[in-house]
């Protein structure tokens, strides 16, 4: 089965999948060449932040190469800030150390990347890509960056050649930066262009031409969609995609807080699009995915039409093997936190609703169970061909004694640097309009801290007041722009500051994802005032800090179960215990014979084999009963004469 299943790629790979290098196409061809199946490949992200080198990201590409693109694994993905120089306090949201061109537009930092040197860009990089036989991608944010704009670089006419005039003027970053629109989660990095100007859409033209020039296969595009939502640059830049020479694949993210009216506005600009937030390797992740595929099934999302092809609603890359920390300055450097089971449940539910599947860990240290997950020929072979995919409800549960949790591979519990200083008392911190009541609840404590007082029985939230550094004549001049202002930590970790971001509420989740400190430095985003009427303002934001009881989402439990059809004429089952306990689930036949009318599906025609354990089954009589592991799945493989 695994030697027909290799075959079954490399045909596809040769009928279906132009050569990265032959990218002119005709029109016709375009039409149809670009995600005719849900893509594949490699992501940088979730092992190796934003730090990764040209050297280790063709390490990577060459072992994508030799071990999974035999299975359709085809682009190679470089995450995201390739642009930010790697020097001594520059991190996520750092302002000021970005390569960026005359024009005001991203270039890859020449030490990480040096075959870029001489305005080259990416074009090495990409066709010693291409030469691999893979496909290669970048990661761009939203609009224009902050850096170009406090620089008002002049805009390019990629039509022309040379700067941007319209009615008498030059027209510049300044003049198309939208700084009331910034991204949410990068407020010093990105803001939006404005694309009602005819200099706002020159930029943004020249920057997808240059991704073009530079061999570009793939555009993950973010800070757009989701709680993001950006529907004019969305459509803008598929306009400008569609009219390339060159197919470039459109990817869509974030994906917090998407619903399949948002998916339908954007499936027919993109390729495939998140509809999750970030999804990392804890089972809390993982269970958040169950109801928004089961809700982009029944909408009818799977494989819509799509920019120049098809569309696919996105899971988020694969957490597994060896990865980093999120926002972190390091590569990789500890193994997936997910249970065996829990890494065979995220592998089945991604296949069978047929999501992009993107790895995410270091194919340098690529162990044999994490290949045999990612190459499981039924799961692909499910990804790649079934239809009729949907949450199937009809299924009951009898819960068993709660037994251990599963720990293979090793769990590896890696606290991040980032206090969590709000995880006890389930609060959440955010930041508010000024005017806004029930902001005003901080005061200073006999001990000099900076807390909320309003928390009934709970321990109040305190902050320490830091004292502003000065070591420099400049820093001096930035200290007295401040005066009165403070930086503020917590216990055990003096060197990392409270950071504000404006339009998010932070919980401790986003905590952990160091959303809300940071090394201390001398930015706005750090600067706090407590007023004398109990309000803590932020100098960055203009807004005020406050204090709310949170009630988290509950991690989805109890029994789920999907179904598909096979190429061949199988149906795929799959059992999922979103249980603490081992749980048996069950399925009487005859509910799947009301869902698959037609199908001789009943007592006595039907063979099953169960895809993980490698067990056939033998002839199902009335129903499907099984044992499923917590967080585990069954896969089950039926063949009904």
């Amino acid at each position: 089965m695994a030697t027909l299943l290799l075959l079954s790629y490399s045909i596809l790979a040769s009928l279906l999948l132009a050569p990265s290098h032959q990218h002119r196409t005709t029109t016709l061809e375009r039409e149809v060449d670009r995600a005719r199946i849900p893509p594949r490949g490699w992501n940088s992200y979730d092992s190796y932040s934003w730090i990764i080198s040209e050297r280790e990201f063709l390490q990577n590409a060459q072992l994508v190469a030799k071990h999974l693109k035999p299975f359709g694994y085809e682009y190679v993905v470089v995450d995201y800030l390739w642009y930010r120089r790697k020097v001594e306090g520059a991190y996520s949201d750092s302002l000021g150390y970005d390569v960026i061109d005359e024009w005001g537009r991203m270039l890859p930092d020449p030490a990480r990347w040096p075959s870029s040197r001489g305005g080259k860009g990416f074009a090495e990089v990409a066709k010693k890509v291409h030469d691999m036989g893979l496909k290669f991608g970048i990661h761009v944010m939203r609009g224009i960056s902050t850096q170009a704009v406090n620089a008002n670089t002049p805009i390019f006419d990629s039509d022309k050649g040379g700067a941007y005039e319209e009615s008498g003027r030059r027209w510049r970053a300044g003049d198309i930066g939208m700084k009331e629109r910034k991204c949410a989660w990068m407020p010093n990095g990105f803001m939006s262009v404005n694309l009602e100007t005819g200099a706002g859409k020159a930029f943004v033209r020249s920057l997808y031409r240059q991704y073009a020039e530079w061999g570009v296969d793939f555009v993950k595009h973010d800070c757009v969609f989701g709680e993001d939502f950006d529907l004019p640059e969305i459509t803008y830049v598929s306009k400008v995609l569609a009219e390339l020479d060159r197919p470039i694949l459109y990817s869509l993210s974030p994906g917090t807080s998407v619903t399949p009216a948002m998916a339908k506005q954007v499936s027919g600009l993109a390729n495939m699009y998140r509809i999750t937030g970030d999804d990392w390797d804890n089972w809390g992740d993982v269970a958040s995915h169950f109801n928004i595929s089961r809700d982009m099934a029944a909408a009818e999302m799977i494989g819509t039409g799509g920019l120049m092809g098809k569309s696919w609603p996105d899971l988020d890359m694969l957490p597994l093997g060896w990865l980093t920390n999120p926002g972190s300055n390091e590569g990789s450097h500890r193994l997936s936190n997910l249970s065996l089971a829990e890494q065979q449940t995220q592998m089945t539910l991604w296949s069978i609703a047929k999501s992009p599947l993107m790895f995410g860990g270091d194919m340098i240290k690529l162990d044999e169970k994490t290949l045999e997950l990612l190459t499981n020929p039924a799961l692909l072979e499910m990804n790649l061909f079934s239809s009729y995919n949907m949450e199937f409800p009809y299924v009951s549960e009898v819960s068993r004694p709660k037994s251990p949790r599963p720990t293979d591979p090793p769990t590896r519990l890696i606290r991040e640097t980032s206090p969590d200083v709000l995880a006890s008392g389930k609060r959440i911190f955010h930041l508010q309009d000024c005017t806004n009541p029930g902001s005003n609840g901080w005061s200073e404590s006999s001990d000099g801290r900076v807390c909320w007082n309003r928390n009934g029985y709970l321990k109040p939230i305190c902050f320490h007041k830091r004292r502003l550094g000065s070591a420099t004549n400049e820093e001096k001049l930035v200290t007295e722009e401040y005066d009165g202002k403070h930086h503020l930590t917590v216990d055990g970790t003096p060197e990392l500051c409270l950071d504000a971001a404006s339009e998010k509420k932070l919980t401790a989740g986003h905590i952990g994802q160091g959303s809300v400190f940071s090394r201390c430095r001398l930015a706005t985003n750090q600067m706090w005032e407590l007023a004398d009427n109990g309000m803590l303002v932020n100098s960055y934001a203009g807004l005020c800090a406050t204090v709310e009881t949170y009630q988290a989402p509950p991690i989805p439990t109890g029994a789920r179960s999907w179904m598909a059809t096979g190429r061949s004429g199988e149906i795929y089952l799959a059992y999922f215990n979103l249980n603490e306990r081992k749980t048996v689930i069950s399925a009487k036949l005859s509910d799947l014979a009301g869902v698959l009318r037609g199908r001789n599906i009943k007592a006595g025609s039907c063979s099953c084999r169960e895809v993980w354990s490698g067990r056939n089954l033998g002839t199902l009589r009335q129903a499907l009963a099984k044992a499923v592991e917590p967080h585990g799945c069954l896969l089950f493989v039926l063949k009904c004469l």
